[in-house]
């Protein structure tokens, strides 16, 4: 058990060491020496726990995703309608930013590298198909319910994931700006009234 501590506080030193040196120096320019020297480890206890740099970068993007995928498993309270699902889903962001602050070099790292390696782009782009899929499936359960109009999931979930994403990184770029989580949860509000079912009055 000791054993399992000592791996995973080293996993972590090696994590921290390479967030950092990445967000401060990219990717390219950041050695594996340079990382084991920041976390002080020896490159054979860097290779007991990473095969290679580029899959402690992916590592770190795993990292940064998790926290979104753990909150999206929930799914449907019972008695829960599908737009109060969704905008309880949106305070997650709230944890995203809270996470993110002061990590937009490294955030900014992850979209570049993921433009120039299909590995890393397989692993950017995954998850966020994912999203996007997961909030299809729950568009068309809302419009099956008689929450929504009769609207396509797809482009619904896309316009959903865009604005999260896109919020995130004003988020990121001025975290002092405004109140993003606030903002976040209204602007879900807004798109969640355009697409819902009004009633029709005799």
């Amino acid at each position: 058990m000791a054993g399992n501590r000592h791996g995973d506080d080293t996993r972590e030193r090696i994590l921290a060491a390479a967030e950092s040196l990445f967000a401060q120096h990219g990717y390219d320019a950041t050695g594996i020496a340079e990382v084991c020297a920041k976390a002080g480890v020896t490159k054979g206890g860097f290779y007991h726990h990473f095969p290679s740099k580029q899959a402690l970068f992916l590592a770190l993007l795993h990292r940064w995703l998790e926290g979104v995928q753990a909150s999206l498993q929930g799914g449907l309270r019972e008695g829960e309608s599908v737009p109060a699902a969704i905008l309880r889903m949106a305070g997650i962001l709230s944890q995203v930013f809270a996470a993110g602050s002061g990590k937009l070099p490294i955030f900014l790292e992850f979209w570049s590298k993921a433009t120039r390696e299909p590995v890393v782009w397989d692993a950017t782009v995954a998850p966020y198909r994912q999203y996007r899929d997961y909030f299809a499936r729950l568009i068309q359960r809302g419009i099956e319910e008689g929450s929504f109009q009769p609207v396509d999931p797809l482009v619904v979930a896309s316009t959903l994931v865009s604005l999260a994403i896109g919020l995130t990184l004003q988020g990121l770029l001025d975290p002092q700006g405004d109140d993003w989580p606030r903002i976040a949860q209204e602007s879900i509000a807004l798109l969640l009234q355009g697409i819902e079912r009004k009633e029709v009055r005799p």
